[in-house]
């Protein structure tokens, strides 16, 4: 599952795993529809208890812009997986990669210094989804 074809697939896997956050966190930004981030959230900050409880500007403020940015990150990934891999799949490859890792880090310390460390134990299963076979390069270079 090292091949060149696999990981252009996993570059859009990718890309959809990290895109599929954004919109539900853009929706987060009105109260009549923050109810999916509220909860995944509150999922994500284990144990399930009402917090956070997405009442804030705040809150919203930072949803939109988390949004945003995981939008714009997983087209990146997209586009990379279209216009860039087959001249340098080694570099998308280590491009994606790397930035996934500093994702998983610098997310994983936020979290436990802000009191939820369990959504630090939920991005290994991101990282994982998001990275699958580019771990290493591919058989066929």
């Amino acid at each position: 599952m090292r091949t060149h074809a696999a990981h252009k697939f996993w570059l859009k896997v990718s890309a959809i795993v990290i895109g599929f956050f954004g919109p539900a966190l853009t929706l987060g930004t009105m109260p009549a529809t923050n109810e999916l981030a509220r909860l995944g959230l509150d999922i994500l900050s284990w144990p399930i208890d009402g917090f956070p409880s997405y009442q804030s500007e705040e809150i919203w403020f930072l949803s939109a812009l988390t949004g945003g940015f995981l939008v714009g990150w997983a087209v990146m990934i997209w586009m990379l997986s279209v216009f860039v891999y087959d001249q340098a799949p080694e570099g998308v490859r280590k491009s994606v990669l790397y930035g996934v890792l500093a994702w998983f880090v610098v997310d994983s310390f936020g979290s436990v210094t802000s009191g939820n460390w369990p959504n630090a134990l939920w991005n290994i299963l991101v990282l994982f989804a998001v990275v699958g076979p580019m771990w290493t390069p591919a058989k066929d270079q």
